[in-house]
Formats: structure tokens, sequence, C-alpha cells
């Protein structure tokens, strides 16, 4: 293997990761707040034919992305109301806002089937990535760098500063967050705004970055993946960051069997490689008793505040 494909490869994977990496972490802030919030493949794809058709009206890829986050952040705040002021049941209502988000992204998206748009470019000069090694480094979407940065950002919020302790106490136990004053759905309705806007950020990837032209269900259901990496990750942003890599190896590997015409099983056993080994490290993690060992102890459970 040459240098110039194994750069190609790596690349590739970062390109891969990135949408995970960003939808998963806004999802690991939801749930630590104490929310299981489904419905993240929905926001994506909301965020994607958003992100899609502003870039293609303006020809500002930027616009486009801010567009996708502000419309997936408005998705959530649907699901937000729903599931904490009427108290609706939280996965039902995932779930129909990923039906939602489905069903009106095929609508939007419908005028815009064949249609290519502005791009991301680099925001380093060429000259940095002139040679493999240096493209490497300097050679992603602003979005790549984003992911990281905001790896260490979501770290950094949970562990050291007093709204990330605050967010994380109401997470595991809301009555007495709130018996101390904690105003625990004010919480609750920022980290899903929150959760929203980094799901429309990813799936704004995916029209703008990695195929800059719009199809029905471009996100191909990685929002699945990004709900079940929380869990790979035990819900913290370090364990996110090598969880959405592995599984960008893994799509990535997908990719190279396409490509180079690997005919030993059907492509779509190829495609099924993500999905697969979701289910695989689901199942290991479950079968190794360690599966909820970090999770929130209010995740999922509806608040209700005493009189």
């Amino acid at each position: 293997m040459n240098l110039d494909l194994l750069v190609a490869i790596l690349m590739t994977v970062a390109g891969a990761a990135t949408p995970l990496l960003i939808a998963g972490l806004g999802e690991l802030v939801v749930e630590k707040s104490g929310v299981l919030n489904l419905g993240v493949e929905g926001m994506m794809l909301i965020g994607a034919v958003t992100g899609f058709a502003v870039a293609t009206s303006t020809g500002i890829p930027v616009l486009g992305a801010l567009a996708a986050m502000g419309a997936a952040a408005a998705a959530s705040m649907i699901f937000a109301v729903l599931v904490l002021t009427l108290m609706a049941n939280q996965v039902a209502t995932g779930l129909a806002l990923t039906i939602f988000g489905t069903g009106v992204s095929a609508l939007i998206g419908a005028p815009f089937v064949g249609i290519t748009t502005p791009t991301f470019g680099t925001i380093f000069p060429e000259a940095l990535t002139a040679s493999p090694l240096l493209r490497l480094v300097f050679g992603h979407s602003p979005l790549v760098y984003f992911g990281l940065i905001l790896t260490v950002a979501v770290a950094w919020f949970l562990n050291r500063s007093r709204a990330g302790l605050i967010l994380r106490a109401v997470g595991e136990s809301d009555s007495a967050a709130h018996a101390i004053g904690y105003p625990v759905l004010k919480v609750r309705y920022l980290a899903i705004l929150f959760g929203g806007a980094m799901a429309g950020l990813a799936g704004s990837y995916y029209s703008l970055v990695l195929t800059p032209m719009w199809a029905e269900r471009l996100t191909a259901g990685r929002g699945w993946i990004a709900i079940a990496l929380v869990v790979f990750a035990s819900w913290r942003p370090g364990r996110m960051l090598a969880g959405a890599y592995l599984f960008g190896l893994v799509i990535t590997m997908e990719l190279q069997a396409k490509a180079a015409g690997f005919n030993m099983f059907a492509p779509e056993l190829l495609a099924a490689l993500p999905y697969l080994a979701t289910i695989a490290v689901l199942a290991i993690i479950s079968a190794a008793k360690r599966g909820g060992a970090n999770a929130p102890a209010c995740l999922g459970k509806p608040f209700r505040a005493a009189a």
C-alpha cells in the first residue's frame, strides 16, 4: 500500500466518523440531562435537507450549515415540549420525530433531487496540503476539526464547568436537583436544543461535504449508529471520539471493498457491515453487564415537580 492510498483511506475514515461524532456528542449531552431522544436520525435528515436547500439558494455553505442547525433545533423543540411539558413517552416520541423528519426531508428535498451544491473548502492554505502527510493533517473539511474541538469542549463542560455539573446532577437525580433550586426543565430544554443543533450540523455534513447532492434518506440510518455510540462510549466524550473513528473505519472498509470489486459477499451484506457492527458491539457490552454502568439514573424517566 503506497502512502497516497493510505492517506486517502485515513481521510475517508475521518470524513465518515465526523457526523457520527458530532451527532453522538449532542445526544450524549441530552442523555446526561436524563432525556432519551431517539429522533436523532430524523433531525439529521431535517438538517441535511435544510442545509442543502440554503447552500444551493445562497451559494454559501456556512449559511447552509447554520440553517441546518436552526431547523433541527426547532424540530428538537417539538420533541422537548411533548416529553418535558406534556410528559409524553420519550421512546415513542423520539421514534415519531424520526418518522416526521424522514417525511419532511423527502417533501422539502423533492425539488432539489439531482442538483449539486457548493461545498466546504479547506481552511488552510494549499501549500499546507501539498504532500500526503500534510494533507492528512491540514486537508480536511472544517467540520472535521470542529468535531475534535467539540469533543474537548463537551468533556470540559461536563466535568469542569458549573453548568455541566448541574446538568449531570439533573440527570442523576432530578427530584434532588429540583429540591435545591435547580431549574430541571430549563436545563433539559437547553440540552435537547443543543442535541438538535448538533444533529442538524451532522446531517448537513452529508449533504454539504460527503455527497453534495440531495437524495432521500441521505443519512442512511447513521443517526441510529450515533445513538448506539453513546452507549458504546459509556456516556464519556473521549470514548465517543474513539468509537466514532472505529465505526468510521468500518464504514470505510465497506466502501473500499466495493471500490476494489470484492465479490465474495453480496453488496447488500457489505452495506450492512456498520449496522451489524453496531449490533455486535451493543450485544458484547450487554453481555459484559457494563452497558448501563455509567448511564444517568434518570435517563428516560419523566420529571414531575413536587408541589
